[in-house]
C-alpha cells in the first residue's frame, strides 16, 4: 500500500503493574507481536511503559534503571524478526542524567532515543525531581552495547524509498508547551508525529486534550499518534485513562474507549500523500523554518499488504452525523444567503430574477433569494420567478414549481418556450424530430435569453442555479444555464443540494411549501429538454447520461481536495461503493476524467458565485487550469 501512500499505524495502551518491568515489557512484546499479525508497521506505547508512569522517587533507583535497560534489550531480542517499528518509553541514563525517553525499535535494533524536552514540574507534576530536560543533554548520540545510537529531539525517522513517509516523536509535555518540538519536526519533514503521554483525567481534561491532539495535527498539516498511561498506573493522587488517539489533518480517525484495565488497541491508515498533498497547496506552510539540525534515520517500511483498514466516507461533502449535518447546512445556507445580500446591495438593485423548473438547483437557488431579501427587508413580491414550460416539462415538475413561487408570494410569470423553439429550430434549419444536442440547447439557451431581458426590463439580476457537479463535469449549456448574473450554487456539489433543500423543508412550518419541497426532493434528476415518455413522466434521467453523482461527488472530492491520481481514487472507490461494480466504477470514472478536462472552457468563464467548502471551480479562485490541457496521462494511471 505504500504506492497509494497508506502507513498503517496503532496506539496501544498496555495492562501494567507500576515497576514490575519484566511484567510490563512481557506485555509489551505480546501486544508488539499482535501488533505485526495485523500489518501494523508502526506501533506506539505510553511515556515510560518499561516501568510505568508513576514510580516516582524509584527512578533514582539503580534496580528500576538497570531492570528497564535490560528489558529494553529483551524486547530488541523478542522482535527482532519482526518488520514492525516499536516506539516504546523507558528512563535512560547518559551524562550524568535520567532523561524520559522514547525509543525506537525496528528488527532487534535501537534506531534512535528521543529525549523529553519539556518537563513539568507544577501542580500535580514533580518530573524534575528526577528527570532532565533535552536541552540539558551534551552530546547527540549515546552508546549502548557498544551501539552508537543518536539520541536527540531532532531525529526524523525516513522510509528508504519513499522520504515522505517520515515520523519524529514528542513526549507528554511537549505537546502542551507554547512550542511543541512537532512544529519544527513536521516543517523539517515529518509527515507523522508519535506522542508518548501519560496525561491524567480532572473534569475538562478529555476534550481539551481531544482537541489539542487535533489541532496540532491540523496546524502542522500531519498525522498525530497519542498514546496516553492506562488506569493500572499509581492511584495514590491521580487517575490515568489510557486515552488513545490516532489523528489526521484535523480529524481524529480512531479513538479508544478510556478506563480500560486490560491492553488496548487502535489502529488505522495514514494517507501520508494527501497529507503531502495539503502541504504543497499550502503555500504558508513553510513561512518560518527554524534553522535546526536534524539527524535522518532510515526506516524500512514493508510494502507487502494487500489492502487497507481505513474507510472513507461514500458522501465526502455531506457528514454523516444528523446534528453536524444540520449545522453544516445552516452554516451553508447563511453563507449562500448572505454573499447574494452583498451584491444586490452593492448593485442597488432590489429585484432578482430566477427561472424555477421544479428541480432541485432551482429550488434551492430560490430559496436562497428568499432568505437574502428576508436579511435585507425586501418584499418576496420582487423576486420574479418565471417557468418556462418546453418539450420535456412533466405536469409534476409544472406543478410544483407554481406551488413553490406562489407559496413564498414571489411574483410568477409563465413564458412557454415552446412556439420560440420551433421557430428558432426552424430559421436554422433543423429539423424538429431530431431530439440531439441542439435541440436541447436551443431550448437552455432560450429560456437564458428570457430570463436575462426580463432582468434588463425590470433592472434586476438574474440568479444562476447550476452546481458544483455540473460545472465539474461540464453539464451546462455554454452560453445557456451556464450564464446568470450571480450564481449561489456554484460551489454546492449535487450530493448536497438534496440537504440543504430538506434543512429548508423541515424548518418551514407551512405546509403547502414543505410538501412542495419534499415532494420536489423526491423528483428524479433531469433537464427535462427531451418528450416525457408515454405516461407523461420525465423520460430524460441525468444519471443515465452523465453517470451516478454520488460516484461524481466522490471522485472530484479525492481528485481537487488532495489531488489524488485517478488509480489511488479508483482503489478507494472499490472499497468504499459496494453498491456498484468495479467495472462500473472504472467506467464512470474514465468519463469524470475526460469531461473534466474537456469542459474547461466553460469553467474558465462562469459568473460570480461564493465558495462555501474546500471546493471551488472559479477560475478566480481555487481552479488555474488551462482550456487545452490533454487528459491521456490521467486515463492512463488507470490502466497501469
Amino acid at each position: 500500500m505504500k504506492e497509494y501512500g497508506y502507513i498503517k499505524v496503532a496506539a496501544i495502551v498496555p495492562e501494567l503493574k507500576v515497576a514490575n518491568t519484566e511484567y510490563n515489557t512481557k506485555e509489551i512484546i505480546k501486544q508488539i507481536k499482535n501488533a505485526s499479525k495485523k500489518d501494523i508497521d508502526i506501533v506506539l506505547f505510553p511515556e515510560l511503559s518499561i516501568t510505568g508512569y508513576t514510580c516516582s522517587d524509584l527512578f533514582l533507583q539503580d534496580l528500576l534503571l538497570d531492570n528497564a535497560l535490560k528489558c529494553l534489550k529483551l524486547i530488541c531480542k523478542e522482535t527482532k524478526s519482526l518488520d514492525i517499528i516499536s516506539i516504546v518509553g523507558s528512563p535512560i541514563r547518559a551524562e550524568n542524567q535520567i532523561f524520559n525517553c522514547a525509543i525506537v525499535i525496528q528488527k532487534g535494533k535501537i534506531l534512535g532515543i528521543v529525549p523529553k524536552t519539556y518537563i513539568p514540574n507544577y501542580s500535580e507534576f514533580y518530573e524534575k525531581r528526577w528527570f532532565s530536560s533535552s536541552s540539558n543533554k551534551i552530546k547527540s548520540y549515546i552508546e549502548i552495547d557498544k551501539e552508537k545510537i543518536p539520541f536527540t529531539t531532532n531525529i526524523i525517522f525516513e522510509d528508504k524509498d519513499n522520504k515522505a513517509i517520515s515520523f519524529a516523536i514528542e513526549i507528554c509535555e511537549d505537546l502542551w508547551s507554547n512550542f511543541p518540538p512537532s512544529n519544527n519536526h513536521t516543517l523539517n519533514g515529518a509527515s507523522i508525529i508519535f506522542n508518548l503521554s501519560s496525561s491524567n483525567e480532572i473534569v475538562g481534561k478529555y476534550e481539551y486534550r481531544k482537541n489539542l491532539v487535533k489541532m496540532q495535527s491540523a496546524k502542522t498539516i500531519s498525522a498525530y499518534i497519542y498514546a496516553s498511561s492506562g488506569v493500572n498506573e499509581s492511584t495514590t493522587d491521580l487517575l490515568f485513562s489510557g486515552h488513545a488517539m490516532i489523528a489526521e489533518n484535523g480529524t481524529i480517525l480512531k479513538e479508544n474507549k478510556r478506563f480500560d484495565f486490560n491492553s488496548n488497541m487502535i489502529y488505522e491508515d495514514i494517507d501520508v500523500l494527501k497529507i503531502m498533498n495539503n502541504r504543497y497547496k499550502d503555500t504558508s506552510y513553510m513561512g518560518v523554518v527554524e534553522d535546526k539540525e536534524y539527524i535522518r534515520v532510515n526506516i524500512d517500511i514493508k510494502d507487502n499488504k494487500k489492502d487497507i483498514v481505513r474507510k472513507y466516507s461514500p458522501y465526502p461533502f455531506v457528514p454523516q452525523n444528523d446534528l453536524k449535518r444540520k449545522e453544516r447546512c445552516e452554516e451553508i445556507f447563511n453563507i449562500q444567503a448572505s454573499a447574494l445580500a452583498k451584491r444586490i446591495k452593492h448593485t442597488g438593485m432590489n429585484k432578482c430574477v430566477i427561472g424555477v423548473s421544479g428541480g432541485l438547483d432551482s429550488t434551492l437557488a430560490f430559496l436562497v433569494i428568499v432568505e437574502a431579501f428576508k436579511k435585507l427587508g425586501i418584499t418576496n413580491k420582487n423576486i420574479i420567478a418565471i417557468t418556462m414550460p418546453g418539450f420535456g416539462t412533466t405536469s409534476r415538475t409544472y406543478n410544483n414549481a407554481m406551488n413553490l413561487i406562489k407559496s413564498y408570494n414571489a411574483t410568477l410569470k409563465e413564458v412557454n418556450i415552446k412556439e420560440a423553439c420551433l421557430v428558432h429550430l426552424k430559421d436554422i434549419d433543423h429539423d424538429v424530430n431530431n431530439h440531439d444536442i441542439t435541440y436541447e440547447n436551443t431550448q437552455a439557451r432560450e429560456r437564458t435569453q428570457i430570463l436575462m431581458d426580463i432582468a434588463n426590463k425590470e433592472k434586476a439580476l438574474v440568479i444562476g442555479t447550476g452546481d458544483l457537479s455540473e460545472l465539474a463535469l461540464g453539464w451546462c449549456t455554454y452560453n445557456g444555464d451556464h450564464m446568470s448574473m450571480y450564481a449561489v450554487n456554484t460551489s454546492i456539489p449535487k450530493t448536497l443540494v438534496k440537504y440543504l433543500v430538506e434543512y429548508v423543508a423541515l424548518n418551514e412550518n407551512n405546509e403547502l411549501r414543505k410538501n412542495t419541497i419534499l415532494d420536489i426532493l423526491d423528483t428524479p434528476i433531469s433537464p427535462e429538454l427531451l418528450p416525457p415518455d408515454t405516461n407523461g413522466k420525465i423520460a430524460q434521467l441525468t444519471e443515465n447520461s452523465v453517470g451516478p453523482y454520488v460516484l461524481h461527488d466522490f471522485f472530484l472530492y479525492h481528485f481537487l481536495r488532495y489531488g489524488a491520481s485517478p488509480k489511488k481514487i479508483y482503489f478507494i472507490a472499490k472499497k468504499t461503493f459496494k453498491n456498484y461494480s468495479e467495472e462500473e466504477i472504472l467506467k464512470w470514472l474514465k468519463f469524470f476524467i475526460k469531461r473534466f478536462f474537456t469542459q474547461q472552457f466553460k469553467r474558465s468563464c462562469i459568473p460570480d458565485g461564493v465558495k462555501v467548502g474546500t471546493i471551488s471551480l472559479s477560475p478566480r479562485g481555487d481552479l488555474r487550469m488551462p482550456s487545452d490541457s490533454d487528459y491521456l496521462d490521467w486515463l492512463n494511471d488507470i490502466n497501469n
